[in-house]
């Protein structure tokens, strides 16, 4: 790729990193930053994986944040990777996620390093946002404190 346009790409999805991370995400860029993140988690880790897609700024992004914001029970850890962006991060985020296919956009509750409730693109795409931060909330309160 050339360098344009991989600056192109870094300047077009800037705002779309920044939607979550103004939310309170932590944004995981590197399999290294994922992998020292993961092996010394405890708690609850809501983990969004974002993408460039409509569904993803329509739907994903607004919903994990609203969830969060509106909901007494939340998760201890916020974190996010990009998908088609920081491509190792999120293949090592994706090692974590046992059992599930890869999906971008999707959203995973973890308590420690296990997948305790997982939202994939299906589940995301063509719903209407106030019925994802339903399926958010549930998770929170069922599984963290």
């Amino acid at each position: 790729m050339s360098m344009a346009y991989e600056e192109y790409m870094r300047q077009l999805v800037k705002p779309m990193r920044q939607e979550l991370v103004q939310a309170g995400f932590r944004e995981l860029t590197t399999a290294e930053e994922v992998e020292q993140f993961m092996e010394n988690v405890s708690g609850t880790t809501l983990v969004v994986v974002n993408s460039v897609c409509g569904c993803a700024a329509g739907l994903a992004r607004p919903a994990a944040t609203q969830a969060v914001m509106a909901n007494d029970k939340t998760p201890d850890h916020l974190v996010t990777v990009f998908a088609g962006q920081d491509r190792e991060a999120t293949a090592k985020m994706r090692e974590y996620f046992v059992g599930y296919e890869p999906s971008s956009p999707s959203m995973a509750l973890l308590k420690g390093k296990e997948v305790v409730h997982f939202i994939p693109r299906e589940e995301i795409e063509n719903q209407f946002i106030e019925d994802i931060i339903k399926n958010l909330t549930e998770a929170f309160n069922k599984h963290c404190s």
